[in-house]
């Protein structure tokens, strides 16, 4: 079994000084894709023209909630994988605070259908010199990036492999399996890079309330919650 432990960075992250930052996945999912790889339904469709139309206020990233997955990949500092037999875990240096995930390696059968949350329910296996993560049990109305505010339902289903090609790099693939929202699952793929003398920073959502009191937002319509999943795919 291959060793990921350690610190990871995406590119352009907030590590970066943010020189780049503009220019990373967190932003755009489908940056490296051909303009036809991502074909989202028209509920989908409606959604991320709700959300331009008000540039992002809406974000749940901006009122201290988790970016969701696999957004969290990329939308702050980096992570630290730490590997156990039973359960790997995946700390995240966030721009809203400490959060992790649990990565169970123990043969658990799938998620509870009854307990939907912001980073899924993820479940782990090797494929080769593969880490195949497994995530259903999302909650519905998620943002798959922030720039083009794709959405995601509850019917998201994300496979994250990763795979150390050297010391240094290891590559992250992305499926995304939406079936309310995407007329097709699609995949990214992307390299990060190890941070060997580089550690977490503590950081939380200090002062946001107050912040927000200076900013004149009007209410958002509410979004409307993703159909009853039915055939939408040819």
């Amino acid at each position: 079994m291959p060793d990921l432990s350690g610190v990871w960075a995406a590119k352009c992250g907030i590590y970066d000084g943010s020189r780049c930052f503009v220019q990373s996945y967190y932003f755009d999912l489908e940056q490296d894709l051909p303009a036809e790889a991502v074909r989202m339904t028209s509920w989908a469709e409606g959604i991320a023209r709700q959300r331009a139309s008000r540039n992002h206020v809406d974000d749940p990233y901006g009122y201290c909630l988790p970016p969701g997955v696999p957004r969290i990949d990329f939308g702050g500092g980096p992570f630290k994988i730490l590997q156990t037999p039973g359960v790997t875990a995946i700390l995240y240096e966030t721009l809203v605070g400490m959060i992790f995930r649990q990565v169970f390696t123990d043969g658990r059968s799938s998620a509870p259908v009854d307990s939907p949350t912001w980073l899924g329910y993820s479940r782990g296996t090797w494929e080769g010199d593969r880490f195949v993560v497994d995530s259903p049990g999302f909650r519905d109305g998620g943002w798959i990036d922030t720039a083009k505010g794709r959405p995601s339902s509850d019917a998201l289903h994300v496979i994250e492999r990763f795979r150390r090609v050297d010391f240094g790099h290891m590559t992250l693939s992305v499926t995304i399996d939406d079936p309310k929202a995407y007329l097709a699952p699609w995949t990214m793929e992307t390299t990060l890079t190890l941070m060997p003398d580089a550690d977490l920073i503590e950081a939380f959502c200090e002062n946001q309330d107050r912040i927000l009191q200076h900013s004149r937002v009007d209410p958002a319509l509410p979004e409307p919650h993703s159909p009853p999943l039915r055939e939408w795919r040819p």
